[in-house]
């Protein structure tokens, strides 16, 4: 069996000759597919890809091949894809190609592209971005940072973008150089701004916003111009929901004209350019300083009328104070006359009445009086005729006596001893007396 095997063996080239001959079957030139792409590398004037088929409900790689698209073709085809997509063929992206297999003795099997279908892409794109927009809108967090009020007067600003950017530059140097001579306060979050690593960098500067809102009034979300393709990552659910339900007003100014990102939809506000977004803030404290100008003309407007006013009242007054004095004055005088009149009248009607109130008077005290005396006589006499019967004098004419030692009456015997001196008072005269003995 080898040896036959040995007499029938071809060479590899050979075998390869025939894989040619096969792979130039009509049925696989000339044909259009759809693939996502992927290692998207252009060296030299060539466009190197890999093209991939994924399962729709698991993710996985379930087809894959290399492709080209030689430089004398990949210009136009670039043009072309720009102009309807405004973006570079890239990684990731959904496309319809028209390929052809190509089969080299060295390098094996791959696709020659030779033309593309953008509006495919672009239907593509559109569709993601609206199942985005869709669940946003079912989730009910689309317009949730639209209807946080911005400030009237903005001016502590946290600031995300890359910190070299030109775009931040403009913003800054707009912001900052204003010519009204408005305040604002600066703080920039580095981020970056383009390829993969924007969702997730952009986000975390978010999160150390957050951890301050109390220092801030509102976010802006910056980056200056480019190629459409480097805003794809703002086209993202993740950074729209986190934008959407953030707790501060967001001001978008990502530098482009034409194109409207997921990140637009849901910022609070959205402008252009970043040089817009300082506009925008500018704009905020102009349009305080013309409210204030106004209220400032009102206030003196109303003070001038007042004084108008004032004024007015003022020289009425001033023609008619001397008349109103004058018929004050002319009242008081009058009313004076007839009180100096009547006085005379009024002073003799008093003093009449006085004088016979006085006489009144005068009788009810003279009849008291000679009341009082009699009253007061009558008790003298009744004192009188007491004191006479208690009177000591009248005591001693009854036969009644009183004996005295050294001066003091004696009402008890045990006052004296044996030797005293006693004096007995009589009606008339008195008698000393040695004492011999007592006897209690």
């Amino acid at each position: 069996m080898a040896e036959n095997a040995g007499c029938k063996a071809i060479t590899l080239r050979e075998f390869n000759n025939r894989i040619k001959r096969l792979l130039s079957n009509p049925a696989v030139c000339n044909c259009w597919i759809r693939a996502d792409l992927s290692d998207v590398n252009v060296r030299g004037g060539h466009c190197y890809l890999e093209l991939l088929e994924k399962d729709e409900r698991t993710g996985a790689t379930v087809a894959k091949m290399r492709g080209i698209i030689w430089a004398n073709r990949y210009a136009y085809l670039r043009q072309k894809f720009m102009q309807v997509t405004r973006q570079e063929l890239r990684s990731g992206l959904k496309v319809m190609l028209e390929v052809s297999v190509n089969y080299h003795e060295q390098y094996g099997i791959s696709l020659v592209i030779t033309d593309i279908d953008p509006s495919y892409t672009l239907g593509d794109m559109e569709r993601l971005r609206r199942e985005i927009l869709y669940r946003l809108k079912s989730e009910g967090i689309i317009d949730m940072n639209k209807q946080l009020p911005l400030p009237a007067v903005p001016q502590r600003i946290a600031v995300v973008s890359a910190a070299g950017a030109a775009g931040y530059g403009d913003f800054m140097n707009q912001l900052h150089g204003n010519a009204y001579g408005l305040q604002f306060y600066t703080c920039l979050f580095p981020a970056v701004m383009q390829g993969k690593e924007t969702v997730p960098s952009v986000t975390a500067a978010l999160d150390r916003i957050n951890r301050h809102l109390d220092l801030f009034d509102c976010v802006v979300i910056i980056r200056g111009g480019g190629s459409t393709s480097d805003l794809n990552s703002f086209d993202d659910y993740t950074l729209a929901s986190y934008v959407a339900q953030f707790p501060l007003p967001v001001v978008v100014g990502i530098g482009h004209e034409r194109d409207v990102t997921i990140l637009d939809y849901v910022a609070g506000r959205r402008v252009k350019t970043p040089t817009a977004a300082a506009e925008l803030l500018i704009g905020c404290g102009v349009e305080a300083l013309a409210h204030l100008d106004e209220l400032r003309d009102a206030v003196t407007v109303t003070a001038r009328e007042y004084l108008t006013e004032a004024t007015r009242q003022m020289q009425y007054l001033t023609g008619t104070i001397p008349l109103i004095a004058s018929n004050i004055v002319e009242r008081n005088r009058a009313r004076l006359q007839r009180i100096v009149h009547t006085v005379p009248l009024t002073a003799q009607s008093r003093i009449t009445g006085g004088s016979e109130r006085l006489r009144f008077f005068v009788q009810q005290m003279q009849q008291a009086s000679a009341q009082a005396m009699v009253r007061e006589r009558l008790r003298l006499t009744a004192i009188f005729d007491k004191v006479q019967i208690l009177s000591p004098q009248n005591t001693l004419r009854r036969g009644y006596s009183l004996t005295t030692v050294n001066g003091h009456a004696v009402t008890d015997a045990s006052q004296l001893v044996p030797g005293d001196t006693i004096t007995t008072h009589l009606a008339t005269g008195k008698v000393e007396s040695t004492v011999t003995g007592c006897e209690l």
